[in-house]
């Protein structure tokens, strides 16, 4: 399943176009690697999203092409939430 089509259906990311744009902008990883809008993902994969000031780690652990809101969060499990720092640069190397 692409990327930004996950982040939609898994609710982690409201709308399709914001996700697309946000991965476009380097904000998101796919098992610590920058991703693209068109990148695979797979069960198991970590995906981390810059959301603002915090970074938050989510493992897939299904895939569906559409959910309802209730199902949504049993797409993925929240591995960590982490603040960033005001003064810390994003450093994804």
């Amino acid at each position: 399943m692409r990327l930004d089509k996950f982040l939609k259906v898994s609710r982690l990311i409201k709308r399709r176009t914001v996700a697309k744009d946000v991965s476009e902008q380097g904000r998101v990883l796919i098992n610590d690697r920058e991703a693209k809008p068109s990148s695979s993902v797979k069960v198991g994969d970590e995906i981390t999203v810059q959301f603002g000031q915090k970074l938050v780690t989510v493992r897939v652990e299904r895939l569906a092409e559409n959910t309802r809101k209730e199902e949504a969060s049993s797409l993925y499990t929240l591995v960590k939430e982490e603040p960033i720092a005001k003064d810390q640069g994003l450093d994804w190397t």
